[in-house]
């Protein structure tokens, strides 16, 4: 391109200089994506690289437990499978952490995988160790229960094979369990935190406050539920006419009619399977709470709350199923 003779010199050598720099940023982002269009495509490739070697290295680990459960009988294959365990959960945080920027197909086949990798991990389990239950957890062998005995809290509760959709094992995880009409309140300190779950639940308004890694939803009507910084995942499953205020990097609801969600989230919440459910942003405050949400990397609303994923409606308009809840209504920022 020649100089334009109606600038003066100065101008032309600014206008030059400015024409190398734009060539220059053009051909590094030639040569470094293949898809120069696609901003997101160099965040998107780094994660399926690290996604992919270690989905694979969780997969040798199992096979490789799967195909020698016998090579040594004194060997202790618990501590290897509480391994495989965590990597699975360290991977499925990943997905959480970075959903953010994926596009919506890659963080349902993530999702999948995730789940495919859990029920592995169930079969290979019950394979290498038939007769007796797998646990994570340092737990003696429970004693069988006299049959007029009630168990409290944490009393066991099963999924049906539809529900398993999660992966999660939650006999023996605490929680609340089979309320009505009551003020649950729980408060989660140092070393306490894990799973937690509510399940069977009428009428209640359930406050947990801290940080705690993971939250199973099950089965609950009419009930307000407030949660603090949950550092992994939230599931919900069957729920109707209730009042969610919770924060989580990520957030799966199932089978939900007429509830609402005041959220903050990493990731896109996603719902299947659900009806009248509306969104808005989290309204929680509790001494303490700032501090909780910074630990958890929960302290930015990043406005994910309003791009909600549903997994049964695959159209290109806006889901009927789910609605952002009109200002109007919104309640006011609730102290617990």
């Amino acid at each position: 391109m020649s100089a334009d003779p109606t600038l003066d010199p100065t101008t032309q050598r600014k206008h030059a200089a400015m024409i190398e720099r734009l060539s220059n940023l053009h051909q590094s982002r030639v040569s470094n994506k293949t898809d120069p269009k696609d901003p997101s495509f160099e965040s998107t490739k780094s994660f399926l690289l690290i996604f992919t070697n270690s989905k694979q290295a969780i997969e040798s680990s199992l096979t490789r437990i799967q195909q020698n459960p016998d090579a040594d009988p004194t060997r202790d294959l618990k501590p290897e499978l509480e391994k495989i365990s965590i990597s699975i959960t360290e991977l499925e945080k990943l997905i959480a952490e970075n959903s953010y920027f994926l596009p919506p197909y890659e963080v349902r086949s993530s999702l999948k995988t995730i789940s495919d990798l859990k029920q592995t991990l169930d079969l290979v389990t019950s394979k290498v160790k038939p007769r007796k239950k797998f646990s994570f957890k340092n737990k003696p062998a429970k004693k069988p229960e006299p049959a007029n005995v009630v168990t409290k809290d944490t009393e066991a509760i099963e999924y049906e094979p539809e529900q398993q959709q999660s992966g999660y094992k939650l006999k023996d995880s605490p929680g609340f369990r089979n309320k009505e009409n009551e003020m649950l309140i729980k408060e989660f300190k140092g070393s306490e935190i894990g799973e937690f779950v509510l399940s069977d639940l009428t009428n209640c308004e359930v406050r947990l406050k801290g940080c705690f890694r993971t939250l199973f939803i099950n089965r609950v009507q009419n009930c307000k539920i407030y949660a603090g910084a949950v550092l992994g995942s939230i599931l919900i499953e069957e729920v109707e006419g209730c009042l969610f205020v919770a924060a989580s990097h990520q957030i799966r609801i199932h089978h939900a009619k007429e509830t609402d969600f005041y959220l903050r989230c990493r990731s896109r919440p996603i719902i299947e399977q659900s009806s009248g459910v509306r969104f808005a942003p989290y309204r929680l405050c509790y001494d303490g709470i700032e501090n909780d949400l910074m630990e958890s990397n929960l302290d930015d609303d990043t406005g994910s709350w309003a791009n909600v994923d549903d997994f049964q409606w695959l159209r290109a308009v806006q889901s009927p199923n789910w609605s952002i809840l009109p200002e109007s209504q919104r309640i006011d920022t609730v102290k617990i």
